[in-house]
Parts: C-alpha cells; structure tokens; sequence
C-alpha cells in the first residue's frame, strides 16, 4: 500500500518583499520565490497558480485560529524564477521571508 505522507498539492515560497522602484513600494504587488525555480520560463508555468498564506492568529473564530489570505500569481519578476502575486488583501510587511503556498491549481496541463 503506498503511503500517503509528502502528496501536496502546493510548492513552497517566499514571500521577498513588495513590488518597488528606487524608492517607492507598490504594497499591491508582492514578490514570491518559488522553491525550485530559477528561470523565468519555469515560472510561467504558475502563472494563474492560486497562493495561500496561511498564519495562525492569537483570538478563535469559526473554531479556528488557523487564517488564510488567498492571491494569485500574475506574472514572472526578472530572470531568476521570482513571480509577482496579488492578493486579496495585501499581505503585510511582517510577512516578508515569510513561508507562502503555491497550489498547483488551477491546472492548464
């Protein structure tokens, strides 16, 4: 019987920092590193890709203190496999380095 443990359906990432010139941060735009990738071609491939962090928070609700904010990879970022992600609220500053999930859905293969 094959075991289950290590089937997810998400890559790990990091979450680098905001989308930014020299001086300016667009707080709407964040940028994610994805494990394992390192070329802009293998990071088209989560383009559309949903992205999830996930964090756990000090007061319960719904049963839970487990939360979500739920995004959505938009584009590459650069040549070395960095993506741009929007979420639905932007995630905040604390999260930078932080662990995010890119679910491997939706599928376009």
């Amino acid at each position: 019987m094959p075991s289950e443990a290590g089937h997810r359906l998400y890559v790990k990432g990091k979450h680098l920092s905001y989308q930014r010139g020299k001086r300016t941060t667009n707080p709407n735009t964040s940028l994610l590193k994805i494990e394992g990738v390192d070329t802009t071609e293998a990071a088209r491939f989560y383009e559309g890709k949903k992205v999830a962090f996930v964090y756990r928070a000090s007061t319960e609700r719904r049963g839970t203190k487990i939360r979500v904010i739920w995004g959505k990879v938009t584009r590459p970022h650069g040549n070395s496999g960095v993506v741009r992600a929007q979420f639905r609220s932007n995630l905040p500053p604390k999260t930078f380095g932080a662990s995010v999930r890119i679910m491997l859905y939706p599928s376009s293969i």
